[in-house]
């Protein structure tokens, strides 16, 4: 969770997004949108399905759940991402997967996430002050975002979900007795719930595979329920048994 935010330039490319499409359609009870740019790149390509190819997803042998592979597969094949990079967050295993706009991998590690186990942001948090927020309402919530780059007060970072406060950056010190930096060396999932709701990742990792993912161009984040199914959050319409977070595969 990002302190309260000054109205610069980089923080309201979110926003202008809504100016350069080329339309929208409700989503999952958010608004599709998608940069008119991006568009237009996808239709001089002729950007079809990967006929011939392979359509599981590519992790590079990196250990990702069965639902992480699942949204994958599903975002490469149907071209979800609209020929832009995206993220996968795996809540339930702490994991973060950056694909390019191919869905070729490009970077994982493990992040600090909300400390409470939910989907859902409560109402008007982006508006609250930290020290208002309880416990019980430090969620990272689960969906479909559009993310760019920009600034808060102290960083720049990775805007996720403007609306909640809801950003990506480099692990913070936070409080001494929150051991962040000790946390996000773990492989433990449980030492990951810490923060207010904000995704934070190793610094390095930041550097060197975020920021390089996301500098000239919006993208997709994907954050997966632990609640709900997949398929109340993502209009997957594969058939077959769903696949459970505890189902994992190299």
């Amino acid at each position: 969770m990002a302190k309260p935010k000054p109205i610069v330039i980089a923080d309201l490319r979110p926003v202008f997004v809504a100016f350069l499409l080329v339309g929208t359609a409700p989503v999952w009870g958010r608004t599709y949108s998608v940069p008119a740019t991006a568009m237009q790149g996808v239709a001089e390509r002729g950007h079809t399905p990967l006929m011939g190819q392979p359509t599981s997803a590519r992790f590079a042998g990196e250990v990702a759940s069965g639902d992480a592979r699942r949204v994958t597969d599903w975002v490469v094949t149907s071209h979800d991402n609209h020929d832009l990079p995206f993220v996968i967050i795996d809540k339930a295993r702490a994991k973060v997967f950056v694909f390019d706009s191919d869905g070729q991998l490009q970077g994982a590690t493990f992040a600090l996430l909300g400390m409470a186990h939910g989907d859902d942001s409560v109402p008007g948090i982006g508006n609250r002050k930290l020290s208002t927020i309880r416990p019980d309402e430090r969620f990272t919530p689960a969906g479909r975002f559009v993310a760019s780059l920009g600034r808060d007060f102290e960083q720049d970072l990775l805007w996720v979900d403007y609306g909640t406060s809801v950003p990506l950056h480099r692990v913070v010190t936070g409080a001494p007795s929150d051991h962040r930096r000790e946390r996000l060396a773990t492989k433990s999932a449980l030492d990951k719930r810490i923060t207010y709701g904000c995704i934070n990742v190793p610094p390095v990792f930041y550097d060197g595979v975020i920021r390089k993912a996301f500098t000239g161009t919006v993208g997709i984040v994907y954050i997966l329920p632990e609640v709900k199914a997949i398929t109340d959050v993502f209009p997957i319409t594969d058939v077959g048994a769903p696949l459970r977070q505890t189902e994992l595969a190299d």
